[in-house]
């Protein structure tokens, strides 16, 4: 890997794996630029002779979980040793596979030399769902986390369940602290990226796909519903915290429009935009509170947060009312409706810039 001698760690997760998992690993060190740590999860019996095997090879370590702990926790623990080698300095970072060898050799390198090449870069070595036959439900499952990312966070990643993964040296202590067990820890992987302005690089790979494994290990219905529940929460703790303060906007806004009616301000556009604006002022910062507070837990540093969610809540009182007074004019209809209406487009509009925007750099705590 040209003149930079430094060495990457694989980091292999495995659970009963068969004797093709030393032949894996001897390719993987024979290519030279490779150290090897494999993570018995609390394999069976059987398969001890394949990690004793393992751990008598030179530059390859094999840690074991008395009992099966999952796969985030066995990748956690693998990033904890890596952290504590007394040659790190040694290391540009860690690439992760898996242990049925659907990962060639080739396809880890590719993934290491972008690693090298963008240090401050997630690396993911993707599949090409297009080319190639993937069980239906690896499809789907990818297929419905791909959607959540694009529509939720703004980025489009073609395969967001990729084991292949390459970690910069920088980047795995964050990674440490990220929740999860199971196969919804990689997902909580990229969600932790995406909040921390992480750049995402993909680089497409072979695959030589182990059915038996993913039918053994994956579970469609527990897995899926898990992986779902990790993209979506933030969403669904943002909805509420929202839906609370539209309900107190919308209630404001019916309030003052009757009053300023009453106190005989002519029906336009100059009293929707005053009247969203005073029903603003006020939900706006209830939202504030609840996203600082509840949603985000953030602690300190808000005046720039400030400054950025108000920007934008800004930005949507003069489009909301200016949209509003258009549909009004033109429909005729009921303000309160239209309103609803508008302000439900511009919620979604708006969670994007909320979360990779306005609390992007903020830790999230539960």
């Amino acid at each position: 890997m040209d003149n930079d001698n430094r060495k990457t760690l694989v980091v292999i997760p495995a659970l009963n794996p068969t004797s093709s998992l030393i032949d894996y690993v001897e390719e993987l060190i024979d290519y030279g630029s490779f150290d090897v740590l494999v993570i018995d999860d609390g394999s069976k019996a059987e398969t001890k002779a394949i990690f004793n095997r393992l751990n008598i090879m030179k530059n390859c370590r094999v840690l074991s979980h008395a009992k099966t702990l999952g796969r985030g926790r066995a990748l956690k623990n693998g990033f904890n040793y890596f952290l504590n080698l007394p040659n790190l300095d040694n290391y540009i970072g860690l690439v992760t596979s898996d242990s049925d060898g659907q990962h060639i050799v080739e396809d880890v390198v590719k993934v290491a030399l972008e690693m090298k090449k963008n240090p401050n870069n997630l690396v993911l070595g993707s599949r090409n769902f297009n080319v190639f036959s993937l069980p239906q439900k690896i499809k789907f499952a990818n297929k419905v986390t791909s959607l959540a990312f694009r529509n939720l966070y703004g980025r489009n990643i073609a395969d967001t369940q990729t084991i292949l993964r390459g970690l910069p040296k920088n980047m795995v202590a964050l990674m440490i602290d990220v929740e999860g067990e199971r196969f919804d820890y990689e997902t909580r992987m990229l969600t932790k990226a995406i909040a921390e302005d992480i750049k995402i690089t993909e680089i497409e790979i072979e695959t030589v796909f182990n059915y038996s494994n993913v039918e053994k290990n994956f579970n469609p219905i527990f897995d899926l519903i898990s992986i779902c529940k990790v993209i979506l929460l933030p969403f669904l703790k943002f909805s509420l915290a929202s839906l609370s303060a539209f309900l107190v906007d919308i209630s404001l806004f019916r309030v003052f429009l009757t009053i300023l009616v009453f106190l005989g301000v002519k029906k336009g556009y100059l009293l929707i935009l005053l009247t969203t604006f005073l029903a603003r002022a006020i939900s706006s910062f209830i939202n504030f509170l609840i996203n600082k507070n509840l949603v985000f837990k953030q602690e300190k540093n808000i005046k720039k947060t400030i400054y950025k969610y108000y920007t934008i809540s800004l930005s949507k009182i003069f489009l909301s009312s200016f949209l509003v007074y258009l549909l009004w004019k033109w429909t005729s209809g009921s303000e309160t409706v239209i309103k609803i209406i508008i302000d439900t487009i511009l919620f979604f509009l708006s969670y994007r810039l909320q979360y990779t925007w306005v609390f992007k750099n903020i830790k999230n705590k539960k």
